[in-house]
């Protein structure tokens, strides 16, 4: 699995009920994204960071998923240019699944 931790500088801060409305605005487009087993959308405490941690099946699928279509949406939408950082993620804790989830399908309990 991979996680990617994608950032952006926004021109004008967001408060979090703004940034709220905005992520609820976006978050439909990612529901059933091949390869994508979570997002988390994040905001700085001085509103002035927005981003997403993504955790994928596979570095592919996120490099499918952040095309020049998706940049070209998120300048759109927050006016500038985001950068994106990959990390392995071998081991997965769930604790809301209640599940330890590696590489292999099979979760570990």
């Amino acid at each position: 699995m991979i996680t990617a931790i994608v950032r952006f500088a926004l021109p004008q801060p967001l408060t979090p009920q703004a940034a709220k409305e905005v992520f609820l605005a976006t978050a439909p487009r990612y529901r059933d994204l091949e390869g994508l087993l979570r997002k988390y959308y994040i905001l700085s405490e001085d509103g002035r960071t927005a981003g997403g941690v993504y955790l994928w099946r596979s570095r592919e699928d996120a490099d499918r998923a952040y095309s020049p279509q998706w940049r070209d949406f998120v300048r759109g939408k927050y006016g500038c240019e985001p950068s994106v950082e990959y990390f392995a993620s071998p081991v997965v804790v769930d604790n809301l699944a209640g599940a330890i989830v590696t590489d292999d399908p099979t979760p570990v309990r």
